[in-house]
Formats: C-alpha cells, sequence, structure tokens
C-alpha cells in the first residue's frame, strides 16, 4: 500500500496510539503529506481508536471479519522476514509502558515466526508521551481488575 510504517502502541481499545510520526505516504512523510498536525492529533487518533466499534455500527454485526482479516495479515507478516508491523508484546518497559503489561508496539520478523521488538523510534515528543501514558494507565487498570477478581 501507499501508507507504511505507522504502528498501533497500546491497548486494543480507543486509548490505543497510532503513532504517525514515522509513517510514510507514497514514500514522503505523512505529516509532511497531511499538513494538517491538529487533525492527526485529533480526529485521526480518535478515529482509528474507535475504529471496531464504528465498524459494527456501519455493519450491525460484529468486526470479526476485520479482525480475521488483521489476523491474516498478521500471518503473513509474521512469515515474512523483514516485515515490520504491530503486535502486542510484553513490554519490558519499553518506549515508557510498565514492564509487566502487554502492548501493541512494532516489530521486525527476524526469521519466520520469530521477530525483534524495534526499539528506536523516538516518541520523546509530549504528544506522545502523553498518548502512551493514556494507554498504560488503561493496560494496568485492567492488568489490577483481573488481579483482583482471581484473587
Amino acid at each position: 500500500t501507499a501508507v507504511k510504517d505507522i504502528f498501533i502502541y497500546g491497548n486494543h481499545s480507543p486509548s490505543m496510539y497510532p503513532a504517525f510520526a514515522h509513517a510514510t505516504i507514497d514514500g514522503k512523510p505523512a505529516a509532511e503529506v497531511i499538513n494538517d498536525q491538529a487533525y492527526l492529533e485529533g480526529d485521526f487518533c480518535s478515529t482509528v481508536g474507535k475504529r471496531g466499534a464504528a465498524i459494527i455500527a456501519a455493519r450491525g454485526l460484529s468486526s470479526a471479519a476485520s479482525a480475521a482479516n488483521a489476523l491474516v495479515d498478521h500471518v503473513r507478516d509474521l512469515s515474512t522476514p523483514g516485515a515490520i508491523h504491530s503486535v502486542a508484546v510484553k513490554s519490558e518497559g519499553r518506549y515508557g509502558f510498565d514492564p509487566n503489561v502487554w502492548a501493541g508496539m512494532p516489530v521486525r520478523t527476524t526469521t519466520p515466526g520469530s521477530y525483534e521488538v524495534i526499539t528506536d523510534y523516538d516518541l520523546s515528543d509530549a504528544f506522545s508521551q502523553q498518548k502512551i501514558a493514556a494507554t498504560n494507565a488503561e493496560l494496568v487498570g485492567e492488568r489490577e481488575m483481573v488481579a483482583d477478581m482471581l484473587g
């Protein structure tokens, strides 16, 4: 596709962060092509975060077909050395996440079925830090809720 290197960080919920700083459209930086930082930080992030609910509302059905398609893409990428994609991994403190949560981050397939987390993307700007903190807080809260339920 024309869009490359956009990664989802965090939870699979409206708090997810579609980091666009490294994204390209037809080989050009996406932020330059779109040229509207307010849109990227506002409507774009919000729309991506609520996409599952929008699919359900539009179809009147579950978003299972979309999830199935995403699974097919994931298996293809995990089978293709060099492919870069987002996947939930144990954070181990990367990108400012609590070390004991599982969160979406960019990975690179090394060999079919194996990957490495890409750790050199810069998310030090204030907006990225705010988005990471929000999705991390949600993940920590969910982990604590499950721990309480399990006793």
